[in-house]
């Protein structure tokens, strides 16, 4: 088996998970509690609501805590990356690990992405897209996602050029 790849992304983007899962797990959990507080209001057992209110907020804090302490440390040592000549190397997962290797023949199109929270950090994405997908690098130096975007550019284009 091939050795992981080198590179790993910038270490900033752990604080952009962290603000993006915070986010969803709030949204979600307090749609849950909405729905709840609304069962409140159409139900005479008020102790179940009262009930499952609490078990929502700890659910709230569990999962707050789960993925914006303890995830993000685990997810940034598992994420890995690699340019060569002929191919990209994507290595990421902590439970389900996965492992890309697209060679540049078969690129189709590169990208950067920067939504608001990547930009307030500075950060950028790199998508590389293929016939069969799309793989994504987050969390890259905005300069250096542009590097990276434009060699993967070019060195598909070569690999075209080869056939």
């Amino acid at each position: 088996m091939r050795p992981l790849p080198e590179n790993k992304l910038d270490p900033r983007v752990k604080n952009v998970w962290r603000i993006n899962d915070g986010i969803w797990i709030t949204l979600v959990c307090g749609l849950v509690v909405g729905m709840v507080q609304l069962l409140r209001l159409l139900s005479a057992h008020s102790d179940l609501v009262g009930a499952l209110t609490l078990a929502g907020g700890v659910a709230w804090v569990v999962l707050m805590v789960l993925w914006l302490v303890v995830l993000p440390p685990i997810r940034y040592v598992r994420w890995r990356y690699q340019i060569t000549d002929d191919y990209l190397d994507i290595a990421r997962g902590i439970v389900w690990r996965k492992r890309f290797v697209i060679p540049f023949i078969r690129v189709q199109n590169t990208d950067t992405r920067q939504g608001p929270i990547l930009r307030l950090f500075g950060l950028a994405s790199v998508t590389v897209s293929t016939a069969a997908g799309r793989h994504e690098i987050p969390g890259l130096d905005a300069a250096e996602a542009d590097v990276l975007r434009d060699k993967a550019a070019e060195l598909a284009r070569i690999a075209r050029e080869d056939v």
